[in-house]
């Protein structure tokens, strides 16, 4: 008898698919991108896990290519004044959807596990923004952090970047830019990136329907992201067709087990692996896409992120002591 990938989710996982089932929503690509935004609004705060409290929170807006850029900056606690480590968070969403607020217990969760300073874009979105738009804000914020360090409070020499789903690609993306410049970044933290927007993986079709993120939703995303098909042969829209990896900062790839985009996560770290760049691979077999944003129906989603942080930590000897 075969078994059903269904039966082998986690508890967690198989809740909020529950949950989804009993108060159904239509999918996005149904509707507008306003609709979407509506819809995931009023929907992330329920899955949403704690907030943690941070020594300070300020918001703060900077001139953008495409004019003003908000940011979000979380002082965690245990993060020295002047030379902290730091980190610029990538919120996902398909280039559609999220902002600061749907990401804000994960860059909480990082704050005060390493004990660094935390910075999260809010990129611009498609497709009333569409690609490079969202990866020009990207470079801007980080420029930004390298530019006002003292200000900050941080080691320009000590900032990786984080990043889930689109989020991860816009962070692998920025990393590849960034590596022949002074101060690239020094990590690479991605949950479940999207790295091939060819979407021709075996995953889209183990997980196409039924574990969250549909494929059908996922396409939906690309197309509104990027100018045309040939965009899709762009290594900033699909790092993976990256002629080379080499040089790129150490990465850590969280890869959910039951999820469309598992596949070309696997594929990305195999070839950080083959270019000789450290990387780390951690697998939750029994997840689906987003996991790590449903942190209120249990421990994976912070599991995932101290995994993140104990990473940063084994490729930064410079950190200290674990912030409490």
């Amino acid at each position: 008898m075969t078994t059903s990938p269904l039966s082998l989710l986690d508890p967690e996982a198989r809740h909020v698919l529950e949950l989804g089932r009993q108060a159904p929503a239509p999918p996005f690509e149904s509707g507008t991108p306003e609709e979407a935004r509506r819809a995931y609004d009023e929907g992330f705060p329920e899955l949403q896990g704690a907030r943690e409290p941070v020594t300070s929170l300020a918001e703060r807006t900077i001139a953008g290519p495409g004019g003003s850029l908000p940011l979000r900056i979380y002082r965690g606690k245990g993060a020295p004044t002047a030379g902290a480590p730091a980190l610029l968070y990538l919120h996902g969403g398909g280039w559609v959807i999220g902002n600061l607020d749907s990401h804000d217990e994960i860059c909480r969760w990082f704050a005060k596990m390493a004990g660094c300073v935390v910075v999260s874009a809010d990129y611009r979105l498609a497709p009333e923004h569409k690609f490079p738009a969202a990866i020009e804000d990207c470079r801007a914020s980080l420029s930004f952090m390298r530019t006002c360090a003292d200000d900050l409070g941080i080691d320009i020499g000590r900032i990786a970047v984080a990043g889930d789903s689109a989020g991860g690609n816009l962070a692998t993306v920025l990393c590849l830019l960034c590596r022949e410049e002074k101060s690239p970044p020094t990590a690479q933290l991605l949950f479940y990136p999207n790295t091939d927007a060819s979407q021709t993986a075996d995953s889209y079709r183990r997980f196409a329907d039924g574990f969250g993120l549909t494929a059908s939703t996922m396409a939906w995303f690309r197309d509104h992201y990027i100018r045309d098909l040939s965009d899709i042969q762009d290594w900033r829209v699909s790092p993976l067709r990256a002629a080379s990896l080499a040089g790129v900062a150490p990465a850590f790839v969280a890869i959910a087990g039951h999820d469309i985009l598992a596949d070309e996560g696997e594929a990305y770290a195999k070839r950080l692996e083959e270019a000789e760049v450290p990387v780390v691979v951690r697998r939750w077999p029994g997840q689906i896409h987003g996991f790590v944003s449903m942190g209120r129906h249990g421990p994976a989603a912070r599991e995932a992120v101290t995994a993140a942080v104990a990473a940063w930590r084994a490729f930064d000897p410079a950190f200290g002591r674990q912030a409490d």
